[in-house]
């Protein structure tokens, strides 16, 4: 099943890059809903760097849904957009479900400077795909929500 995104935010495609790249991001897109604890010794990167990751997740920061493994690379750019692509897999409970995990973001220019972030998830859980994929979607539109919210202020930070 798949899950797209298609934004235009209000940052340059630079501070958006970095900013998907930063776990801090990552986890301020992602909360209240879900909240990540890395596993690695010393805690997450300041950047994302390719290679596995891995983490713990939890319900609203309360209910343990397991641990999964978050394996970054960068695919070459494509068409002018820088790609950042997570392969992970799930390690424990209900995350160890799903067989097949590429969430593909990719950041461009638009005509007027701002950022072009599309986002794909394509997963595969057996029998439960079908009903996890209402839960991922509503999932991805609150990331997309905390993104908008936030771009501008990735172009602040990038000036400072």
């Amino acid at each position: 099943m798949r899950v797209l995104l298609k934004l235009v935010l209000d940052c340059s495609p630079d501070a958006a890059w970095r900013a998907i790249r930063n776990p801090e991001v990552f986890a301020a897109v992602s909360a209240p809903l879900t909240t990540f604890s890395s596993l690695e010794p010393g805690g997450f990167p300041d950047s994302w760097e390719a290679g596995d990751h891995p983490v713990e997740v939890k319900a609203l920061g309360l209910v343990p849904i397991g641990e999964q493994v978050i394996g970054i690379s960068f695919p070459a750019e494509r068409e002018g957009a820088r790609i950042m692509r997570d392969t992970g897999r799930g390690l424990s409970g209900p995350l160890a479900l799903i067989t097949r995990w590429e969430h593909t973001m990719a950041v461009s220019s638009t005509p007027d400077g701002r950022t072009l972030y599309r986002d794909r998830l394509v997963f595969e859980a057996g029998p439960f795909t079908v009903l996890l994929w209402p839960v991922y979607w509503a999932f991805w539109q609150w990331r997309a929500i905390g993104m908008r919210r936030l771009a501008p202020g990735w172009e602040r930070a990038a000036r400072d």
